[in-house]
């Protein structure tokens, strides 16, 4: 069930405007009241409390349940801009990732709420899992899974940290006071920052630029490093290229395969 303009309606009174804000879940909207502007969603998780306090999202106003059950929570409505791809050089995206990775805060709520560490081992499993009843099999598959299960031992570290899993520069938001904020966290999951480093770097920035970002960010680029961004894009780049089949998302699929052909001739 998504969420309802009636519900909102009376939930907060007729005097607010209602707009839906965008997505194909229908499960938030934008509401103004004179002044005021709230940015409203349904069933978003405990977590939001915790990035609203650290200044990561921007700032949770309420929380009221639903007489059906349904949490429906309200932030600061900010005018801004998405982040543009070149804008994920700057150093204020470097700085606020380096301040999500070393939040203590942020990674006791994860752990309060149950969530389990995604692993390298459980990444590969879940892949075969996937994999285990399909019939389209390209060559490059095959080989991009044995490359992630002869590194296994090489990537398999204790550190692990929040991470956002999504890093694309539209879930970056800049509002119009110059905060930076990053918002939609409903895919955030314990696990070693590299999965959000090589998300980020592979996508956004030349690799000749890698080091000194890494810098920006309060880290030095090492080998093991290296190894372990490449071995995380590789599988979400499989991940992504089956997801985008299942959906018959051909030219979102072609790119899949493009990427993953290039990757290859880059092993490390």
């Amino acid at each position: 069930m998504t969420l309802n303009q009636n519900w909102l309606e009376h939930l907060l009174g007729q005097e607010w405007e209602l707009s839906p804000a965008g997505g194909a879940t229908g499960e938030a909207y934008y509401a103004r009241h004179g002044e005021q502007k709230l940015f409203l969603k349904r069933n978003s998780s405990p977590f939001l409390a915790v990035l609203s306090a650290e200044g990561i999202v921007p700032k949770l106003v309420w929380t009221r349940r639903m007489e059906n059950g349904d949490v429906i929570t309200a932030q600061h409505w900010l005018e801004g801009r998405e982040l543009k791809p070149a804008d994920m050089d700057g150093d204020h995206v470097a700085s606020l990732l380096h301040k999500i990775h070393h939040s203590k805060e942020l990674l006791d709520m994860l752990k309060r709420l149950e969530k389990q560490p995604l692993t390298p081992s459980s990444i590969l499993e879940d892949i075969r899992d996937t994999l285990e009843f399909e019939t389209y099999f390209l060559p490059e598959i095959e080989e991009a899974l044995q490359y992630l299960h002869d590194r296994l031992p090489d990537v398999e570290i204790e550190e692990k940290v929040v991470c956002h899993c999504d890093l694309n520069h539209n879930n970056w938001l800049l509002a119009d006071n110059d905060q930076l904020y990053l918002i939609d966290w409903d895919g955030a999951v314990i696990a070693d920052p590299a999965i959000d480093l090589g998300n980020l770097l592979y996508s956004y920035i030349e690799e000749s630029r890698w080091s000194d970002w890494l810098s920006q960010y309060g880290l030095e680029l090492t080998d093991h490093l290296r190894l372990r961004m490449y071995w995380y894009v590789l599988a979400q780049t499989i991940v992504s290229l089956m997801w985008n089949r299942s959906k018959n998302h051909a030219k979102e699929m072609h790119q899949a395969v493009q990427n993953l052909t290039l990757l290859l001739t880059r092993k490390i």
